[in-house]
């Protein structure tokens, strides 16, 4: 059970410990793909589901991948401004639950493809998902993350706006 500060928050080092466990999870499953698939090869576990090894190199929906290099360095500088940013808000909110967790979640995600990009220089991504003939974007742990933490956030303005009513 998680420890509560004097004033029945989680407390900022609660909320990086997440984050920490959320980027291990998505480097760990990364480095699975890496030693276990070669780039395009790809497993079927379901009818809808496959492990693909695929690189991306540009952002979301693969957002200015077949830029000139540039956009590398301008998702790896963006995706360290955004974790210092979250790191900030984390420490001066604790006690916003929903809101922590959903930035706990963005910035484990993002610190996890920072990783990626500087590394490789793209972002490993292996699940694939496709339902009557149309596929998503592969996408990874880290990926999943930032997208729960946006819908937190979503979810946590909107009951917001409903308790100031």
């Amino acid at each position: 059970m998680a420890r509560f500060n004097k004033n029945n928050r989680l407390g900022l080092s609660h909320w990086l410990a997440f984050s920490v466990a959320l980027l291990l999870a998505d480097q760990i499953t990364k480095l699975w793909i890496i030693g276990s698939y070669q780039l395009g090869e790809s497993h079927t576990i379901t009818s809808f589901f496959n492990l693909v090894r695929v690189h991306n190199s540009g952002a979301a929906f693969s957002f200015l991948a077949d830029a000139s290099g540039w956009q590398r360095w301008f998702f790896t500088v963006l995706g360290i401004g955004a974790a210092i940013l979250i790191v900030w808000m984390l420490k001066n909110h604790p006690g916003q639950r929903l809101f922590c967790l959903a930035l706990a979640c963005i910035l484990g995600g993002a610190v996890g493809n920072v990783i990626d990009r500087v590394l490789y220089g793209y972002v490993v991504d292996f699940l694939d998902f496709h339902w009557l003939g149309m596929h998503f974007p592969a996408f990874n742990v880290a990926d999943s993350a930032i997208s729960l933490g946006a819908a937190g956030l979503i979810l946590d303005e909107l009951l917001r706006v409903k308790r100031t009513r």
